[in-house]
């Protein structure tokens, strides 16, 4: 081999590869640092573009899941409020019961009238009253037919089976004493008494058969819920696959990218010595 002292091409050539080993060690250290294998485009083109999208798909699953979350927690305040009207409505039947029989006077008749009215007054305001985040929900907000729709994002993109309509699944009138039928309703006489009750069994089967439907929209939006959680696990698992660095994989190849940088090194060490030989061709014996 000819010695040369300007250009070493033995070091060069140690150089290149010195600097090709420390590229895949720093490649190596940052995939173990961040337990991420695609760090950069450069390492995997289409495997970037494919993660991004399921990542993309992901966080918007989650979004959604979050917003089937607010619309349980809307049906679930709704209910609470009919829950209270049910109430209103037993003890008003119970106290038309009372006044139904003979043997009380008009003072405590009318003293049952009072309680009557209060707490019709009081049904009727938990309808004006009850909302969520500033949507009324018993006062006919939430009806088929109201101009508003209230629609829940709860999938990839904007399809109509992406999205829940709340006042179609719901269709919930105002829940007043009016829609009821007991709004004219008085307990002044015995026979009115009797007609209230019957009025006030209608009224509390309107309010049943109303608690039901919420009920299977609200078992609905929950098995929704559910399915969400399965596609974003699966989703997740799937981009992991693709982008996420298999540690014990990775560690090896950590290791081989030291051992080939501590012996690139040593050569290009060894390589700058050749051109000493030189130095020996021009001893004097």
């Amino acid at each position: 081999m000819a010695i040369r002292i300007f250009n070493n091409l033995p070091s060069l050539s140690a150089q290149r590869i010195l600097g090709v080993n420390n590229d895949r060690l720093g490649n190596a250290i940052g995939r173990v640092a961040t337990g991420i294998r695609i760090t950069k485009s450069a390492d995997d083109g289409a495997g970037l573009a494919l993660s991004e999208g399921l990542r993309s798909d992901t966080r918007a699953l989650k979004q959604a899941s979050r917003n089937l979350t607010d619309a349980l927690t809307l049906i679930q305040v709704a209910d609470g409020g009919l829950e209270e009207q049910n109430g209103i409505l037993l003890r008003l039947r119970e106290i038309a019961a009372q006044a139904s029989t003979g043997t009380i006077g008009q003072t405590e008749r009318d003293t049952i009238q009072l309680e009557f009215n209060q707490l019709r007054n009081e049904f009727n305001r938990i309808a004006a009253t009850t909302e969520f985040n500033g949507i009324k929900l018993l006062d006919g907000t939430l009806a088929a037919t109201a101009s508003n729709r209230l629609e829940i994002l709860v999938g990839l993109n904007s399809l109509d089976f992406n999205r829940l309509n709340l006042n179609q699944l719901l269709d919930l009138e105002a829940v007043t004493a009016t829609n009821l039928g007991f709004s004219a309703t008085n307990l002044s006489t015995q026979s009115a008494a009797l007609s209230a009750l019957d009025d006030l069994v209608q009224a509390i089967d309107q309010l049943t058969q109303i608690r039901a439907n919420i009920g299977a929209v609200q078992n609905r939006l929950q098995r929704a819920f559910a399915n969400l959680n399965v596609s974003i696990e699966n989703l997740t698992a799937a981009e992991s696959s693709i982008r996420d660095a298999d540690m014990a994989e990775e560690l090896t190849r950590l290791t081989r990218e030291q051992i080939l940088v501590q012996s690139a090194t040593a050569m290009v060490g060894q390589a700058n010595l050749l051109p000493q030989g030189v130095f020996r061709l021009i001893e004097v014996p």
